[in-house]
């Protein structure tokens, strides 16, 4: 005889015990018919198996604290009896229950290892190919490198906006109206432009804060002090120092004398001249921040024991110095292939200024999204989540790094 499905919406299901299974009265449309008493002697009791099959739709909890997911179809064995004098209570629907949240559990544990398999299948795939396109813009340099960062910026600062106005953050202040949120975006992502373009960023900063001062002032209601606060950090945050990398990659053209590749460069795709201290720089910092948070992943998966910062608790002191070593290891082994910076201890300590610069910056977006309550900052890139998950280690590494080279290398350590 076929099960029957009973659709059930939102209930609570309490195992019974058998001898209440068996004194409970039938509401079946079938005729109870009596076994006759001349057959009573006659009666073989079999083992009797009752079984419930449940289609459970929204999100039940059962008890003895076992939760349903929508749409799951639960087995749930009721009662199990021999003869009449072999029932104990509640024992046989009691192992049921558990061997029901035993599958259950088990069938989780699954799901959560193919969504995890899933998951991390789509940050490699997505991974390499942001690094091949990344390596691509950086080599091409000056005008496509520049609007390509103007891109990302524009999309990283409407993040650091909706942040803003999340539920975490505005429950304890005014974020800005939504009009000079989004002039703010247009306005981070035309900084990059216009450091090109005039060489420096100055201009552009203090314009672009006079105008939201001003917007801010002559709006409808009371201006608030977070208001301002949190746009003129927006500015900073997510477009003066995002700028510093077309100062680092563009600014810097004198050509590095020492580096094999240029030599045999093809001249089709820019020939000696392409070779700048700023690329070597730019090439470097990136490939040492990809190392560090590489590296501090691993050592924190292997060592971590002891937490970093209350800020983001999966972050250890075991990983973070595993970090450190791969960043600057990194940094010494590149700088003995493109022989620039000429000395190891210019490339140790840029090693070490890439892995600080890219620490802070991580830890910095990490304190947005924990006042936020959210995990990623957005989800335009597939598992990965937002830009500025991903570009937030790069934020004030290219500040420091362009710093480092124009104030501390001697002859831009060519």
């Amino acid at each position: 005889m076929a099960s029957q499905i009973v659709e059930l919406d939102r209930i609570a299901l309490i195992p019974l015990s058998v001898s209440s299974l068996c004194t409970a009265r039938s509401h079946s449309d079938f005729p109870y018919r009596p076994t006759p008493p001349r057959f009573a002697a006659q009666s073989n009791f079999q083992k009797i198996r009752f079984n419930l099959d449940v289609s459970v739709q929204g999100i039940s909890r059962i008890h003895r604290g076992l939760l349903v997911n929508q749409r799951r179809r639960v087995i749930l064995g009721v009662a199990s009896a021999e003869q009449p004098d072999q029932i104990s209570g509640g024992e046989f629907a009691n192992q049921e229950v558990q061997r029901g949240n035993q599958s259950l559990g088990e069938g989780d544990i699954d799901e959560e290892h193919k969504r995890k398999t899933s998951q991390l299948r789509k940050r490699i795939i997505f991974g390499m190919g942001i690094g091949v396109l990344v390596g691509g813009v950086v080599l091409a340099g000056e005008w496509v490198f520049t609007v390509a960062l103007s891109a990302a910026v524009f999309a990283g600062s409407r993040e650091y906006f909706e942040l803003v106005r999340s539920r975490g953050i505005a429950s304890g202040m005014t974020p800005p109206p939504r009009f000079v949120s989004r002039a703010c975006s247009v306005i981070c992502s035309v900084m990059p432009l216009l450091t090109l373009y005039f060489g420096h960023i100055d201009v552009s900063v203090t314009s672009a804060a006079f105008f939201v001062t001003t917007a801010l002032l002559l709006q409808r209601g009371n201006p608030r002090f977070s208001q301002l606060s949190s746009t003129m950090f927006g500015l900073f945050y997510c477009g003066y120092l995002p700028s510093f990398w077309v100062k680092l990659r563009c600014g810097l053209a004198a050509p590095t004398l020492n580096t094999r590749f240029a030599a045999s460069w093809p001249l089709l795709l820019g020939g000696k001249t392409m070779w700048t201290v700023g690329l070597m720089a730019t090439l470097i910092s990136i490939s040492s921040i990809i190392a560090a948070d590489t590296f501090a992943f691993i050592g924190g998966k292997a060592f971590g024991r002891t937490p970093l910062t209350a800020v983001s608790p999966k972050k250890t002191w075991e990983g973070a110095l595993v970090g450190l070593g791969g960043c600057i290891m990194t940094s010494v082994l590149l700088a003995k292939v493109f022989c620039w910076p000429t000395t190891t201890l210019s490339a140790v300590a840029f090693g070490f200024l890439n892995f600080f610069g890219s620490l802070f910056g991580d830890l910095t977006e990490s304190m947005i999204k924990r006042d936020a309550g959210v995990k990623d900052s957005g989800s335009l890139i597939p598992g990965h989540g937002g830009i500025l998950d991903r570009a937030d280690s790069y934020i004030f590494t290219g500040a420091l790094a362009h710093s480092f080279v124009k104030t501390f290398l001697p002859l831009y350590g060519i």
